[in-house]
């Protein structure tokens, strides 16, 4: 694996970003209107901020995950997550927080949402919804499953098939 990811919501991306260029000693990666990307060498981090209203959305964190190599690594952690019986989200080829991606999701015991994810590429766009209408990646739903090209986090802690995004 190439790195652990965390990514957090916050309230005001200007604010953190202050705060993460001093706690981290260096410039983020990737800084969007609500969205910023650190990437840290030492210790190997893969860290996002992504604006929300982080009282009516479940919290500060939005998710956990780890960045791999490429993805056969995804397409192998996948295959190991499903002969252990855990369910998961597959989301090959989708556009998600500026990137297009190759990742799966799980969810712990209480509602945990990691991710493992390989970044192809940059995109302009935020989700792969925003390239056919007004969806926007990661605001929570209304209901636990979600359309197939929607790119969410889980408005339920204990919602199985929701799907999370943003790295």
């Amino acid at each position: 694996m190439k790195r652990m990811h965390v990514a957090l919501n916050c309230s005001n991306l200007q604010n953190s970003l202050d705060f993460y260029r001093a706690f981290f000693g260096i410039e983020p990666t990737k800084v969007k209107e609500n969205y910023a990307k650190f990437e840290l060498e030492d210790p190997a981090l893969h860290f996002s901020l992504n604006v929300r209203n982080f009282e009516k959305e479940g919290g500060v964190l939005n998710h956990l995950g780890f960045q791999v190599n490429d993805t056969n690594e995804v397409l192998r952690i996948s295959e190991r997550l499903r002969q252990s019986g855990l369910l998961f989200v597959d989301e090959m080829n989708t556009t998600c927080c500026y990137a297009v991606q190759d990742k799966v999701w799980v969810y712990d015991p209480d509602g945990n949402a990691w991710e493992i994810f390989y970044t192809k590429a940059d995109s302009v766009f935020e989700s792969a919804g925003e390239q056919r209408d007004s969806s926007v990646c990661c605001t929570p739903v209304e209901t636990t499953r979600v359309t197939a090209d929607a790119c969410c986090t889980p408005s339920s802690k204990n919602s199985n098939d929701a799907k999370p995004c943003c790295n």
